[in-house]
Parts: C-alpha cells; structure tokens; sequence
C-alpha cells in the first residue's frame, strides 16, 4: 500500500511538473510561402531558371524543326516514286526513315535531360533561399523565446488561436520591408 502510495505522489509530482513546463511553452505561426516569395532573391533566382528553360526549350525546338523538315523531303520524295526510279527512292525513303527515328529518340531523350536539368536548377537556386529564410525563422524563433512556431503555408494548421504571427518579425530580419507584396505568380 505504501509503494502504491508513493508511485501515486510521484506521478501527481511529475504530471504537476509537466503542466506548469507545458504553461511556460510560447507559441507562434508564420506564413513561409509568403516570407520566401517576398525575398529579392527569388526575383533573381525565377529570371534565372525562365532563361535558362527558354535555353533548353529552344534547342528543343531546333530539333524539332529538323525533324519537321527532314520529314517533309521524305513526303516530298515519296511523291516523285515511280515503277522507273522505285529502287532508288526506296532506299533514299529508307535513309530518311532513319534519320526520323533518330531525330525522334534525341527529341525525346533532349526532353528528359532538359526537364532533367530544369530540375536541378531550380534546386540548386532555391535551397540557399530556403536555407537562408530557415536560419532567419530559428533566429528570430529563438530571439524571441518560443518553443513552437507553426508554418500556416503548408495548409497543415487549420486553426490557432493566439500565439503571435512572426512572418514580419522574420522578413525583417531578412530585410525585407514586413508590408513587402509578394511578387505575383507567372
């Protein structure tokens, strides 16, 4: 009875212990979506990434309008087939038939790499912009003594009430005017 006793006090202690820790936790929320979009680095990192898929698209485009042309001269070519130049143009049609085929596979292959490299592109522009808005959220996080800050941009917190919004405290630490408009979508 007395070991019951005492496991008893124990557990009301650390119960009692962890209500007042949990009382003393502050709380925040922040918008990221809209911190990052209101850094000028993402202006500079979007005109870099246009420019470059304009770059791949156009040699994309090259090649399919090689393509388009190489296929014309086959259709052209067969339109002049005749009983007199049949073997001739045959192999000619042959040829040609090839070069389709392989202007087809490096069209497709030239897509996946671009879409490939596109990719890493975007990556490699924007993780230092997320890395940089990251420091600035755990420094003003910590600066200003809370234990959670919850992101309202991932849609994955649906309701709060109270806690203070710190997505102007962290763009100011960016250097961003806190009143910054987010730059609009394309």
């Amino acid at each position: 009875m007395r070991k019951l006793m005492n496991a008893f006090f124990i557990a009301a202690g650390l119960l009692f212990t962890a209500n007042i820790a949990s009382a003393q936790q502050k709380l925040a929320h922040l918008n990221s979506a809209n911190i990052i979009e209101a850094m000028p680095e993402v202006k500079t990192a979007q005109t870099t990434l246009e420019a470059f898929r304009k770059t791949k698209s156009g040699d994309i485009d090259k090649m399919i309008a090689e393509y388009q042309t190489t296929l014309a001269g086959a259709q052209a070519k067969e339109k002049t087939r005749s009983e007199a130049n049949k073997e001739t143009v045959d192999k000619e049609l042959q040829t040609m038939g090839g070069q389709l085929q392989d202007l087809q596979k490096r069209i497709e292959d030239a897509r996946a790499k671009a879409q490939q490299e596109l990719e890493q592109k975007n990556q490699e522009l924007f993780t230092p912009i997320q890395a940089k808005a990251d420091a600035a959220i755990k420094a003003v996080s910590k600066e200003r003594g809370y234990t959670y800050v919850f992101d309202t941009a991932n849609q994955g917190l649906v309701y709060w009430d109270g806690g203070e919004d710190i997505t102007a405290l962290v763009k100011t630490k960016l250097g961003i005017p806190a009143t910054a408009a987010v730059a609009p979508k394309k």
